[in-house]
């Protein structure tokens, strides 16, 4: 893509999430970006509902047990539009410090902080600031303190060099124009030996980008999904170890949910 083609995708994520952020704040179904549930067109990630590739299961809050949601205010777990858990996965320890790229509504940065607890701290990155203050507010309405929440983009995080022991995300890379350079952050914000635990739609490996961009639009989650082979190459290109993608569920017909691990080396 040019980059002025590169700017009208953000400008479309940013719109569609901006929208489903207003909607929960305004206690109305997201849908992504619908104002009723009859209007509903589509969620965030994912093609129209009722379509023949109808993703209620696959996109969510109900990825999350019931004991998590049970933790979170109802606002945070409306706003859950990922395809994963990537706190289920993580496998966080108390006293870590923890960033997740594109945090939405917050739902996986509370439960990360509880996880690591007081002596530990979570960030979030979002590039909407509708989405930041919802995220914000859910924040304050569960009490919960060892978190923050920073405005920016998953290209350029704002955060310094080694800044993290763990780095999350929920169905939000496959939203980047530059997967590279998100891959390339990841790494650099974590201190060495430090580790990732994606949620991310992924490919398989003999699906061309015309057939994804078949199953579903770009700012649906599925046309930029990057496929199995790529990801584990712009992760060992990024300088990670033992890198892995583990399919999970399908989200369309040669798309599937995804865990993504890997390890920053420790020298």
């Amino acid at each position: 893509m040019t980059m002025q083609d590169n700017d009208a995708v953000r400008e479309q994520v940013r719109e569609r999430y901006a929208a489903a952020a207003v909607a929960v704040t305004n206690g109305q179904p997201s849908g992504c970006c619908a104002t009723t549930a009859e209007s509903a067109v589509s969620s965030c990630c994912g093609p129209a509902a009722g379509s023949a590739l109808d993703l209620d299961e696959s996109f969510g809050a109900g990825l999350y047990s019931g004991a998590e949601q049970d933790e979170l205010p109802a606002e945070a777990v409306a706003a859950s539009l990922g395809c994963g858990n990537p706190v289920a996965v993580a496998d966080l320890r108390t006293g870590e410090r923890v960033l997740d790229l594109g945090s939405g509504g917050g739902i996986d940065v509370l439960l990360s902080a509880r996880r690591v607890g007081t002596t530990g701290f979570a960030y979030g990155v979002d590039m909407t600031a509708e989405m930041l203050d919802l995220a914000r507010a859910n924040a304050a309405t569960a009490g919960v303190s060892n978190v923050e929440f920073l405005h920016g983009s998953i290209e350029n995080v704002p955060l310094p060099d080694g800044a993290v022991d763990v780095v999350i995300s929920n169905c939000v890379i496959n939203l980047s124009v530059d997967k590279q350079a998100v891959l390339a952050e990841m790494f650099r914000v974590l201190v060495p030996g430090g580790r990732i635990g994606i949620s991310d739609v992924v490919a398989e490996d003999g699906l061309t980008p015309a057939q994804r961009a078949e199953r579903g639009s770009y700012v649906g989650c599925i046309a930029g999904a990057l496929s199995r082979g790529e990801y584990l190459g712009g992760l060992t290109a990024a300088g990670f170890a033992d890198p892995s993608v583990q399919f999970t569920h399908q989200a369309a017909p040669g798309m599937h949910g995804a865990i993504v691990r890997a390890t920053k080396p420790s020298e």
